[in-house]
């Protein structure tokens, strides 16, 4: 299924979307992968990693270099997404470098997914309202990624401010079942979760059976 047809299919159930990031290369993508679908799951975002990860907290950027360093490239990540037999659309995560590297997502049918940031308006704001496609990755706050105890203030005036009938999921920062809960009720329409997944990657402590635990506790907080 295509992204915008999970987020229709969930509309109608009026369920939030999970969007659950983890970084390829870093542990057993394919094992965990598996894990975040089990707990719920609806869409998986799998990092392309990129030698300077400007917007990532030391969380995922530990994580990124841990999987740079056990060889993964853009060439390995495509092989091994082409062999995830999963049920969820998968999301490239990385950074433009790459992809403008490599070329334009409209000739290959690959949605082009835009970050909105608490500062992102004007013509800026409505062109990516144009361009975007699948949906829509609203920065919750200012700064990088990584697990926060609260939810930012600013996420809901990024919500109300940004207008569009693409699907809306809001990320950084969150890492709970609570925060995942209070975002979808201010109107967005999933949340981006990667810090405490990442989190429980590095602990290399039952990781696959915590990841569908987290993955549980956020989706449900949304049902």
């Amino acid at each position: 299924m295509r992204i915008s047809g999970t987020f229709r299919e969930l509309r109608t159930k009026k369920e939030g979307a999970l969007i659950a990031y983890v970084c390829a290369g870093d542990g057993d993508t394919p094992g965990i992968v598996h894990a975040l679908v089990r707990g719920g799951a609806d869409i998986v975002e799998l990092g392309l990693p990129f030698s300077d990860p400007v917007a990532d907290g030391p969380t995922i950027q530990a994580s990124i270099q841990r999987a740079l360093d056990a060889g993964m490239n853009p060439d390995k990540y495509f092989a091994m997404v082409r062999n995830l037999d999963v049920d969820v659309p998968l999301v490239v995560m990385t950074y433009y470098n790459l992809i403008f590297k490599r070329g334009y997502c409209e000739k290959n049918g690959v949605d082009l997914i835009f970050l909105v940031a608490p500062t992102t308006e004007g013509s800026r704001l409505e062109d990516i309202l144009k361009r975007g496609t699948g949906f829509l990755y609203l920065v919750s706050r200012l700064g990088v990624t990584g697990a926060r105890a609260d939810v930012a203030l600013s996420t809901k005036e990024v919500l109300d401010r940004v207008k569009t009938d693409t699907p809306r999921a809001v990320g950084f920062g969150i890492s709970s079942g609570k925060q995942a809960a209070s975002v979808f009720k201010n109107g967005a329409d999933g949340v981006i979760v990667g810090s405490a997944f990442v989190d429980i990657i590095a602990s290399g402590r039952d990781v696959t059976g915590r990841l569908e635990a987290l993955a549980s506790e956020l989706k449900s907080s949304m049902q």
